[in-house]
């Protein structure tokens, strides 16, 4: 009788590696001050994309039997102003909603044009010559040895003051941080397999730039655009303190801040609803990008 062989055992499966969305929300949630500020931002963006339909006056509109009127919990308060009204008798809550507008406007407007233009920089000083490169980056640490607040002003001082001058010149002021974070991922990636392979298979300058080499470099950026986010809106905030920001009667927040400062001993809540919008925005998309930066940068990520 004839021993039959022993079949192989088949090939033990290799485990179902996660897919990269939910690899990243694995190591974002980890961090639960991100996640906070995951929802403090969705509320802010909420308030930015429905707020016409939430506040319940108009922003602009005067009650001007009602000036300084308290908020509804202090003495003297009514349910029609919950957060009290300023000194033309404009409603606080409704101001607030509408300045989420502006803000997150300034957010969105500021980091694309900064972020674009940056990159787009960044990569062509990656695979420009050394003398090219170096001129571009000088250009750049001249711009970054300027206070950005400072270079700010200087800037909305030559164009005039209003919001739209005041977010060109903020987009130029953070522009050199986004060339100079590309230029580094450039140099890094450029340098590795994959970028010599597509190289020899016959790719073309502009394709190794803009579709080999820059999807590799988009983490960190990411990573900055949202920290770029806060910073826009808090120097449109103080440019707007300022008056070389956004111009009366605009709802955003610096501006209220200005016009509300001679009556912070009177009234004190036209001066510390704006300064606590400023202050939980800035600070929930601060820890946004500290999140972002444990999901997306490997280094973070234990095994």
């Amino acid at each position: 009788m004839t021993e039959t062989a022993a079949s192989p055992a088949p090939p033990a499966e290799a485990p179902e590696r996660p897919g990269r969305l939910r690899e990243f929300w694995f190591y974002f949630r980890e961090n639960r001050g991100a996640v906070a500020g995951l929802w403090v931002f969705a509320g802010f963006a909420f308030l930015a994309l429905f707020g016409p339909w939430i506040a319940p006056h108009d922003a602009t509109e005067q009650f001007r039997d009602f000036a300084l009127q308290p908020p509804v919990w202090q003495e003297g308060g009514s349910w029609t102003y919950v957060l009290g009204t300023d000194p033309l008798g404009r409603d606080m809550l409704s101001r607030l909603i509408e300045g989420a507008r502006y803000s997150f406007f300034v957010g969105i407007v500021v980091v694309s044009v900064a972020a674009s233009g940056g990159i787009f920089i960044g990569v062509l000083s990656g695979f420009a010559p050394k003398w090219v490169d170096t001129i571009i980056m000088r250009v750049m640490d001249i711009i970054l040895a300027f206070p950005s607040l400072l270079l700010a002003l200087v800037l909305v001082a030559i164009l005039g003051p209003s919001l739209t001058n005041a977010m060109i010149a903020i987009a130029i002021v953070l522009q050199p941080h986004y060339v100079r974070l590309t230029r580094a991922s450039v140099l890094s990636e450029r340098q590795k397999d994959y970028v010599t392979s597509a190289r020899v298979v016959g790719a073309g300058r502009l394709r190794l730039m803009f579709i080999t080499v820059l999807p590799n470099c988009l983490a960190p950026i990411i990573v900055q655009a949202a920290l770029s986010f806060s910073t826009a809106i808090l120097d449109a905030a103080a440019l707007g303190f300022l008056g070389m920001g956004a111009q009366p009667p605009t709802p955003e927040w610096g501006t209220m801040l200005a016009e509300a400062r001679e009556f912070i001993l009177r009234a004190w809540w036209v001066v510390t609803f704006p300064g606590l919008a400023i202050l939980v925005t800035v600070l929930a998309i601060n820890l946004m990008g500290d999140g972002l930066r444990d999901a997306l940068d490997p280094k973070m990520k234990r095994s």
